[in-house]
């Protein structure tokens, strides 16, 4: 056998997309891409011959070298005729193989060198035979092939060169480009007819599978729906591949998962009872799938994967403080708990709440917690709360039941022992659907919760290795055995310095990062951040704070936007033009000593704040008018500081029927925001009698006490809170209650020594620090007092 020699042509390159040409083929193409069509344009001007290689992918619009197949077939083009639609139809003829050699540089349409490939000349009584078996394979795949006419076969039967017998026959199967274009690069003519016929093997060998399945079907066929026959043929098939019919392999795979997951006995036995439970299932029940989503539940649930607790007592210090600035008593307590946890292996998880005012760090410290011990956090926020089965979940009868939140936040956490962070704990409502509160008084008790059950899973889930924490803006509004069972850690609000600390150690890099500022380009100066603090944000967090400092990282940004060399300096001077008008008095204390008008402290949820109170007298007939939106107690409060003014009238050098011709109007600015509590008793008898006897109260000056009928002044709560608030307002003095003396070590450092704390345990003792001028007072009274005052210090 021998081979023509092989020469080298130029040609232009027509990539095919989803089809492949033959030699002695002869097929119509649609060219429709402009490169196409040049390399069209340009085989017409030469010798109409042109190389037609298929691409790899069927989808690339734009393909590159690597697309394209190396061995393709030259062609001749008999025709081109130009369609409507601006694509052109060709008839081309294959000639012979060519093998890509190199793409020669052309931008308009790909052009190429190509070696040609010439058939072989073979006399061989090998290859008859090679040539007869192919034939007799190919007639029984048109017998069974209802694709290829049976006149196919006729027009095959007479070529007697073997190259071309498998051209052809491979023409006419239905293969994919990849094997057709095997056979193309094939060089070899009798490796050729070998592959050809391991190819018709196959086709025949599946051709008779789906004749066979297509029959069985039939068989089993009573009704005609579509479903049910699509049903059998699938159970058909999976007999052919040896797989088990309906949900033998579902149940399978969920045995082996059971294997692989280490659970506690009885949960083993309850899945394993289930499972046998879903094999019974006809795989048309509904109740199969709700059995399978309670399966599926049990397996994903963490019943005793942990993780290890890192208890480097120095090292998580170190990530609480790098993290936070102040909030020493929570951090002392987290420390406290791992040094514990170092010394005892085994300890119930604590359940910390903390409360404070809004933005002061409550939900991120629960995170720094997490990390500092080397424990997966999750939160669930409980605002708006108000079903049962958010806590507990659903019974399984339900439609669409799932477990509760709780259950739901194990498996997010993936380990048995995560820190889970229970937000907004007094936000919680009830109604029709239960008391959320109640079913959470299960999950946070460490005695109880190692066998915390779920309606759902009706197994005992273990909750005594997680680390609860909560938080909550104000405490009474926390059903009583909740918080019975919880350890309150008081968050208060920040002093000035301290938020002028965090702003300069977290928020502002923090705002920059965000804003993609360089460190360089926004510098604020600290007079300009103390303004800010003072005069454009009112709280006891530094969430607005840090809106604030966003504003200011959005102008500087804007700025350097238009001019990238510039640098923004934010000073007290150019502030107002980037954050606008002052939005805050900061000294809010006022200026002069005023009759009738005395400073309250107040604590709302949101922090510490001051309230003026005015009293106005009036000729009348003893009208007593409370107005500024109070409540009961705050109400009853000026009742009693009233009928205490009454009954020392004579005392303070008020005429004693003050209360027969004057009408006294009582009004608490701010007539918007609703106000209550006792905590304004003393202050409003001190403006009461300070308006009654014409005596100006002294205007740096701030109380906070409750009063009662005798003039006793009883302790009050949210010391701090207060305290914060007049030196945020700029008072020098502040009279607190006797009995709240021991709460003074809660004040920070620098407020104290900003401040004058007096503490009073009579009205007598407040009217003297509080009033510019001295009343005259009988001996009895002043004796009376004294013994008072004395007593309770006692």
């Amino acid at each position: 056998m021998g081979a023509n020699k092989s020469k080298l042509r130029r040609l232009p390159l027509l990539p095919l997309r989803g089809l492949l040409v033959y030699p002695s083929m002869v097929l119509h193409l649609d060219v429709g891409r402009e490169k196409s069509i040049k390399a069209l344009e340009q085989a017409m001007i030469e010798d109409g011959m042109i190389l037609l290689c298929s691409q790899s992918e069927l989808s690339i619009e734009e393909p590159t070298r690597e697309d394209i197949y190396r061995i393709g077939t030259i062609s001749k083009i008999r025709q081109m005729l130009k369609l409507p639609n601006g694509t052109i139809r060709v008839l081309v003829e294959g000639v012979l193989r060519a093998e890509i050699l190199e793409y020669v540089g052309n931008e308009e349409f790909y052009e190429v060198s190509a070696k040609e490939l010439p058939e072989q000349e073979i006399n061989d009584p090998e290859m008859d035979a090679l040539m007869r078996t192919i034939l007799t394979q190919f007639e029984h795949y048109i017998n069974l092939s209802k694709k290829v006419t049976p006149e196919t076969l006729a027009a095959v039967s007479d070529i007697h060169e073997p190259g071309r017998l498998a051209d052809v026959i491979c023409s006419h199967l239905s293969l994919k480009i990849k094997d057709k274009q095997d056979i193309l690069e094939t060089i070899d003519v009798r490796l050729r007819l070998e592959k050809l016929l391991e190819i018709l093997n196959n086709e025949r060998e599946v051709l008779e599978l789906e004749r066979k399945i297509n029959q069985r079907v039939k068989k089993q066929m009573e009704k005609t729906q579509k479903e049910y026959y699509l049903r059998e043929q699938m159970k058909a098939i999976q007999k052919e591949l040896g797989e088990k019919e309906g949900r033998a392999g579902e149940v399978e795979e969920l045995r082996s998962q059971l294997a692989e997951k280490d659970v506690p006995d009885n949960v083993q036995e309850k899945i394993e009872k289930e499972i046998d439970r879903l094999e019974k299932m006809p795989i048309t029940s509904a109740e199969g799938s709700v059995i399978r989503n309670y399966i599926d539940w049990l397996l994903s649930v963490p019943w005793s994967d942990k993780t290890e607790d890192d208890l480097d007592i120095v090292k998580a210090e170190q990530i609480l403080n790098d993290e936070h600035y102040g909030l020493e008593k929570p951090k002392e307590r987290v420390l406290e708990y791992l040094a514990v946890q170092k010394l005892v292996n085994k300890l119930k998880g604590p359940i910390l709440c903390l409360v404070g005012p809004p933005g002061v760090g409550k939900t991120s410290i629960a995170k720094s917690i997490a990390k500092s011990m080397g424990r997966e956090f999750v939160r669930m926020s409980l605002g708006g709360v108000r079903d049962e089965a958010e806590i507990r979940g659903h019974r399984r009868t339900y439609v669409g039941a799932m477990p509760g939140r709780v259950i739901q936040g194990m498996k997010t956490a993936g380990v048995s022992n995560p820190v889970f962070l229970l937000d907004e704990i007094d936000k919680m409502a009830m109604d029709f659907r239960g008391d959320p509160g109640a079913a959470l008084l299960e999950v946070l008790d460490p005695e109880q919760n190692n066998t915390f059950s779920d309606h759902y899973l009706e197994l005992p889930f273990d909750l005594s290795n997680v680390m609860f924490i909560t938080t909550a803006n104000v405490v009474h509004n926390i059903p009583r055995p909740l918080l019975d069972r919880m350890e309150m850690l008081h968050i208060p609000g920040y002093t000035e310095l301290e938020k002028e600390q965090i702003a300069r150690k977290y928020l502002l890099p923090k705002q920059m990062r965000d804003h993609g500022l360089q460190e360089h380009q926004l510098i604020v100066d600290d007079e300009a951040l103390f303004k800010v603090i003072r005069e454009y944000t009112r709280e006891a967090g530094v969430r607005n704070l840090e809106q604030q400092l966003a504003a200011l990282c959005r102008k500087a940004a804007k700025q350097i936007v238009t001019d990238p060399a510039q640098i923004v300096h934010v000073q007290t001077s150019n502030l107002k033009d980037l954050l606008g008008p002052l939005r805050y008095r900061y000294r809010q204390a006022d200026e002069e000593d005023q009759v009738g008008a005395v400073t309250g402290l107040a604590w709302t949820e949101v922090g510490g704040d001051t309230l003026v109170i005015e009293v106005s007298v009036m000729p009348g007939n003893g009208k007593l008018t409370l107005t500024g939106q109070l409540g009961d107690v705050m109400k009853e409060s000026a009742q009693a500081a009233f009928s205490y003014a009454r009954s020392r009238a004579e005392h303070f050098g008020i005429p004693t029927d003050f209360h027969e011709k004057n009408d006294i109007h009582i009004h608490i600015p701010e007539g918007a925001i609703p106000k209550d509590g006792p905590s304004a008793g003393i202050t409003m008898a001190t403006a009461l009698i300070s308006a009654l006897a014409d005596i100006p109260a002294s205007s740096t000056v701030a109380m906070t006490g409750e009063i009662t009928l005798r003039g006793r002044v009883l302790p009050i709560g949210g010391l701090k809170e207060k305290s914060l608030a007049a030196h945020r307002a700029g008072f020098t003095k502040v009279i607190i209650p006797k009995d709240n003396e021991k709460d003074l070590e809660d004040v920070p450092e620098s407020v104290r020594q900003a401040l004058t704390f007096v503490p009073v345990a009579h009205v007598d003792e407040v009217l003297k620090h509080a009033l510019t001028k001295s009343f005259v007072i009988p001996n009895e009274a002043a004796s009376h007092t004294d013994n008072e005052s004395s007593h309770i210090h006692h």
